[in-house]
Order: C-alpha cells, then sequence, then structure tokens
C-alpha cells in the first residue's frame, strides 16, 4: 500500500459525515497525513440557483458567491473545531469549500489535492430516491482517481446497548 500523505474527507456537515471525518482524521493521526474537510455548496444553495455549473465556475469571482463561500468555510471550521478539537493540535486539517454538484466537486477536488484516499460516510439511503439518482459516495466511487473508503453512518444502540 501507498503511503497515505493527503486524505480528503467529504462532509456536508451532518451527524453522518462527523463519522468520515473522525474516520479520516484517525487514519491522519497515524499516517502523519494532512486531512482535508471539503464541503460543497450545492447550486440550489447559491444566489443563483437556476445557473448551471458551468456558468458559477466562471463568475466565482461574484459578490454573492464569494460571500456564500466565506460563510461556509466558516461553517466548516466551525465543524471542525467541535468535532474535532481533541486531534486539532495532534494532525494538520483544513477547510475548504467549492460551489456545484458535490460528486463532481470532490472527484475535482481529489485530482487538484492529489488526494491519496478519499473517506466519507454513507447516509445508508435507500429506496426510489437512491435509485433515481444514486448515492453521493457511489458516484464518487465511480469516478474517483484514488481509493475510496466509504464509512458506515453509527449504528443506534438498542435500550441493552447493543447495535441495533
Amino acid at each position: 500500500m501507498n503511503e497515505i500523505k493527503k486524505i480528503l474527507a467529504p462532509a456536508d456537515l451532518s451527524n453522518f459525515s462527523k463519522t468520515g471525518v473522525r474516520y479520516a482524521a484517525g487514519i491522519t493521526e497515524s499516517q502523519g497525513a494532512e486531512v482535508i474537510v471539503y464541503n460543497v455548496i450545492t447550486l440550489e444553495e447559491t444566489p443563483f440557483p437556476h445557473a448551471v455549473e458551468e456558468w458559477v465556475a466562471t463568475h466565482m469571482e461574484l459578490p454573492q458567491l464569494k460571500k456564500a463561500i466565506e460563510e461556509r468555510k466558516k461553517l466548516v471550521e466551525k465543524f471542525i473545531n467541535e468535532n474535532l478539537a481533541d486531534l486539532a493540535t495532534k494532525i494538520k486539517i483544513r477547510a475548504e469549500v467549492g460551489i456545484g454538484v458535490p460528486y463532481k466537486k470532490i472527484v475535482e477536488k481529489a485530482i487538484e489535492e492529489r488526494a491519496d484516499i478519499i473517506v466519507m460516510c454513507t447516509h445508508g439511503r435507500g429506496g426510489l430516491l437512491h435509485m433515481l439518482i444514486g448515492s453521493v459516495t457511489e458516484q464518487v466511487v465511480r469516478r474517483a482517481p484514488c481509493p475510496v473508503v466509504s464509512v458506515p453512518p453509527p449504528r443506534e444502540k438498542s435500550a441493552a446497548g447493543e447495535p441495533a
């Protein structure tokens, strides 16, 4: 196995993504690697919800988009501080934000950063929605330039304290 120097940890800032980011941080701690916590603002979340990704990419200097990125980066940094405070002094970690279609931006970021591995948590969704559009994790696995570790969501515990 190749040495892991850079880990991309996509995070939608949910409790599910906290599991993936902590898993990435654990690998980082043991390997001495850097972890990049990466959040993608979907087009629907921008001030221009009907824009296409290519348009957004060519207009990233617009004040509204810059502000959206700056605000989201603060949220990602807060997410890191709240969920990785115990590891913050032991590992190299940074926050990054992109705008676009999540799986595309994650793959692009992995290429740009030359990530050795992508670590992401699955939401475990199923049903019709998954059949129609697939999961972000599935799309990343199909297109990623590096291995992808898919971390399952934490199991809920039963009343007896055992995994349900």
